[in-house]
């Protein structure tokens, strides 16, 4: 279950790394009739055009446009993934747009039009092959190349998988009780209404500040083999004295695989409760509303 959850909770953090839905409502606000379409020059064929015309589907959804490219930033990755390509591929054709998707801005107008031409031709093919379009196919599509794209990044991932899960459940605890400022969009911090930061860091893997005090601490340590858990509760009480030293009052958790403890290690936990003053397993996090209810109230969330 454990790698079924970090996985979703994983594709989950890149819907919304990615931004994908609130670009696709910025380009939904486009006013595309406005635009000049000059379809041969663009890569558009007159049959995908009269398709998505007489659907009444508006054409700045379907088709790229440079300025929309060059005007909404990231724009690249929706239409990207609606024609169902790769970055990958993107630049072994001399068309490299994977830091336009970081979020750099798209201001040359000749390399924006090169990469709606070449965009454009692939979604023409693929309008063209249905006879009886619908709208919510171009969702399905974006929805399959973001899936390819979330499973090559998971496959490549290096860490503890269990971060995943407790960023997920800390991130969702945060939401529903309303406590992160709006606009928040690094994604090593959450800016809270209270003038609490979170950041998602290294040795500890997440730190609580306040006035740059830290007032918080948790690492995580995954692994299931018992033969190294007293390393991975050493390695965990190094990373946590670093918090204490700088805040003897600050608040300490460790969280770990409860498949991998033994009563040695338990016993090194017990002798070190004034560094690590709080430790859970993924399992009981996971599997009891009670210890996780525990762990919210120690970080104060």
């Amino acid at each position: 279950m454990l790698d079924q959850l970090a996985k979703s909770a994983f594709f989950h953090q890149k819907l919304h790394e990615w931004g994908i839905l609130e670009i696709q409502d910025q380009i939904d606000g486009v006013k595309g009739e406005i635009l000049e379409w000059n379809l041969q020059y663009l890569g558009i064929s007159q049959t995908a055009w009269n398709r998505i015309i007489h659907q009444g589907i508006k054409p700045v959804i379907v088709f790229v446009h440079p300025q929309v490219l060059i005007r909404i930033v990231r724009s690249v990755g929706y239409y990207r993934m609606l024609a169902m390509v790769s970055q990958k591929s993107m630049n072994q054709i001399g068309l490299p747009i994977i830091r336009y998707e970081h979020g750099s801005s798209l201001t040359d107008e000749s390399i924006a039009t090169e990469i709606a031409q070449h965009l454009n031709k692939i979604i023409s093919h693929l309008v063209e092959g249905d006879e009886h379009i619908d709208s919510r196919e171009f969702n399905i599509w974006r929805g399959m190349a973001a899936g390819t794209q979330a499973q090559g990044s998971w496959q490549n991932l290096k860490g503890d998988k269990i971060e995943i899960v407790i960023r997920e459940l800390l991130e969702r605890r945060l939401n529903q009780k309303r406590l992160v400022i709006d606009g928040n969009t690094d994604d090593s911090t959450i800016n809270l209404l209270d003038g609490r930061v979170i950041a998602f860091a290294d040795e500890p893997d997440v730190v609580i500040y306040k006035d740059e005090g830290i007032i918080a601490a948790v690492e995580i340590k995954g692994g299931i083999d018992k033969a190294g858990i007293l390393e991975r509760i050493g390695a965990a009480i190094k990373s946590l004295s670093r918090a204490k030293n700088r805040n003897p009052q600050s608040v300490t958790v460790l969280i770990l695989q409860g498949v991998s403890l033994t009563l040695q290690g338990i016993g090194d936990l017990n002798n070190h409760q004034l560094i690590v003053n709080h430790w859970f397993t993924i399992e009981e996090v996971l599997e009891s509303s009670q210890k996780q209810e525990k762990l919210f109230v120690l970080l104060g969330v």
